[in-house]
């Protein structure tokens, strides 16, 4: 074989020109991505620079979360919860990132606890848009539930709900809020403002799913609403409801109110009404069980004004309670109305007349009187015009004022007919009497300095007045069923036909009584109202004085008022309940028929 020579090795020479030009490529190469990258992270005012980028992708990720404000707390005078604030988690979804699917649909209404054609028909409602409540303020546990199911689009939002310790038993003065926790009903509408708090904000992080993966920054954080101290005794509340409902229960009436005011401070200390309503569960709410009748609805007050009359009469220093006034033969013709006493008192004082309620013998004291004299009684002492409290649609009454008075208008107006009121405008009034002639504005908030004050009657001519009420709750009285065992009472009934289509009816009456106790030193005034009592007994010393007497000798304890001298109140009661024992036809026989106007 031949033998293979050796080739030599030739060396490949890289001309040094083109060495170097690519190296100067690279290192330009290199400077320009470095530039370019500067220019999209470093270098500011490059057109879609790092300042543009930044901005896209923040749109895309960083988003701003409302914090929602915790709403301030209703509590009592001593600081009991009437309305407070609890956590809870709406469900949301963005449309747009839910896939619509019967699989997904049918898990997401299950867990909602929806029907699942309602689910899918609003999200297909809003399809174009990218938040949809799906259940709004479920308890955390149940929002726990659902978004374990990890449902693409669905998200949970956290807010606050309204929830009422003491439910129906305050629903008509707490009120109630909507589910956007805004005042709705009573003192949360009435102070929505200052209830209400400032939300907050924060900057948070999301992905494309729309999960919050981190929290940037707090924005601005939030204030919880002011809290409210309401002038209620939770405690004479109770005891208020719970007598009132059972009085309207027994006696099968369409509805009542008790209000009871503290004369030192014009506070109320309890207002209740019948029927009412649970503001946590309002599915079987009706709008016209909202109302606080104690404020909003107006009546006729009748023979509870008797005693305002009587101190217009005094006023004018011809009479004294121991004017003598005849009221033979039982009856008085005022044009051409009849008005009538149950029977003929004859020849008997002023005081006798409260006593008795006599229709003849006021009738002969108002006729004797300027009409403007009465009513402007009836007008210092705050009807008329509003009592102060705030409340959302109090009523002011109506109080008309003539340039000439009919004989029979002013016989029926000095008892009561011709005129309206609310049941807490006529605790107002009578608490001028227990206030020896000093009115105070009603206030529902519970005050933390000395009220103001007006001087509107003579002191002298209302402690007069004062003594003549107790006549009333004694044994020859119209309310023996008011009476007190440890305590003295001041008061005065009141029956009055309610108003129809045709005139006054006889088949509808409301029962009344306003009382005062302890007359000695006055603490409470206390009016009880009975609409449509139906179940025999309608007059107010049947129905509204017992009401009394239960919720006065309840709060009288409650508010440890020292009761008077045990001795002589033994007496009484003994004399009081020997009394009370009588048929009920000759009970019913002294309370007098008010009239037909």
């Amino acid at each position: 074989m031949a033998k293979r020579t050796k080739q030599p090795k030739v060396q490949a020479s890289i001309a040094r020109w083109r060495f170097y030009g690519a190296g100067a490529a690279l290192c330009l190469l290199g400077v320009v991505l470095l530039w370019h990258v500067a220019g999209l992270q470093v270098i500011p005012g490059e057109d879609k620079g790092f300042e543009f980028l930044q901005g896209q992708g923040a749109a895309r990720t960083v988003r701003t979360e409302p914090i929602s404000a915790y709403r301030g707390v209703i509590t009592d005078r001593y600081g009991e919860p009437l309305a407070v604030s609890t956590p809870v988690v709406s469900i949301w979804a963005n449309p747009n990132l839910l896939p619509a699917t019967q699989s997904n649909v049918a898990t997401l209404a299950k867990a909602l606890g929806l029907n699942a054609s309602a689910v899918k028909s609003k999200l297909d409602k809003y399809s174009d848009k990218e938040f949809v409540y799906l259940r709004r303020h479920l308890p955390p546990q149940d929002a726990d539930k659902v978004l374990s199911k990890a449902i693409p689009g669905v998200f949970a939002q956290t807010e606050y709900r309204r929830f009422y310790p003491a439910a129906e038993v305050t629903s008509h003065l707490v009120g109630f809020t909507n589910i956007d926790d805004r005042g709705q009903e009573g003192m949360e509408l009435a102070h929505d403002q200052w209830l209400t708090g400032i939300g907050g904000a924060k900057r948070v992080v999301k992905d494309l799913k729309g999960h919050v993966i981190k929290e940037e920054e707090l924005l601005r954080a939030a204030q919880p609403g002011k809290g409210l101290t309401l002038s209620i005794d939770l405690r004479l509340q109770y005891l208020a409801y719970r007598e009132l409902k059972a009085t309207v229960t027994e006696h099968q009436a369409r509805g009542g109110s008790v209000v009871v005011l503290d004369t030192v401070t014009g506070e109320v200390l309890a207002i209740a009404n019948q029927p009412a309503y649970n503001p946590n569960d309002r599915r079987r709410m009706r709008p016209a069980d909202t109302r606080n009748r104690a404020i909003i609805d107006q009546f006729e007050p009748g023979s509870t004004m008797k005693p305002v009359t009587v101190m217009a009469a005094l006023e004018t220093r011809r009479y004294s309670p121991h004017t003598l006034v005849n009221t033979s033969p039982g009856y008085i013709r005022v044009g051409r109305k009849t008005l009538l006493d149950p029977r003929d008192y004859g020849v008997i004082d002023v005081t006798k007349i409260i006593t008795k309620s006599s229709q003849v013998g006021l009738t002969k004291l108002a006729l004797d009187l300027d009409p403007q004299q009465i009513r402007d009684m009836y007008f210092r002492l705050g009807l008329g015009q509003s009592t102060g409290s705030g409340f959302p649609g109090e009523s002011v009454g109506l109080l008309p004022n003539r340039s000439r008075w009919h004989p029979i208008e002013q016989a029926n107006f000095a008892f009561g007919y011709g005129l309206t009121l609310t049941a807490l405008q006529l605790a107002q009034a009578y608490s001028v009497i227990a206030n020896h002639g000093v009115k105070k504005p009603v206030s529902l908030i519970k005050l933390t300095g000395e009220p103001v004050t007006e001087n509107v009657v003579d002191a002298e001519i209302t402690r007069q007045v004062l003594s003549m009420m107790k006549t009333v709750v004694g044994p020859k009285g119209t309310a023996k069923r008011a009476h007190l065992d440890a305590y003295t009472v001041a008061g005065k009934t009141g029956t009055v036909h309610k108003v129809g289509p045709q005139g006054y009816e006889v088949d509808r009456k409301i029962a009344l009584f306003a009382g005062i106790a302890p007359v000695e030193k006055p603490r409470i005034v206390t009016v009880t109202v009975v609409d449509e009592p139906s179940r025999g007994e309608y007059f107010g010393g049947q129905v509204a004085a017992p009401l009394f007497s239960k919720v006065a000798a309840g709060a009288l304890r409650l508010l440890d008022v020292t009761p008077q001298d045990s001795s002589r109140l033994a007496r009484r009661s003994a004399t009081t309940k020997a009394a009370a024992v009588k048929p009920a036809a000759q009970t019913a026989a002294v309370e007098h028929r008010e009239p037909l106007t």
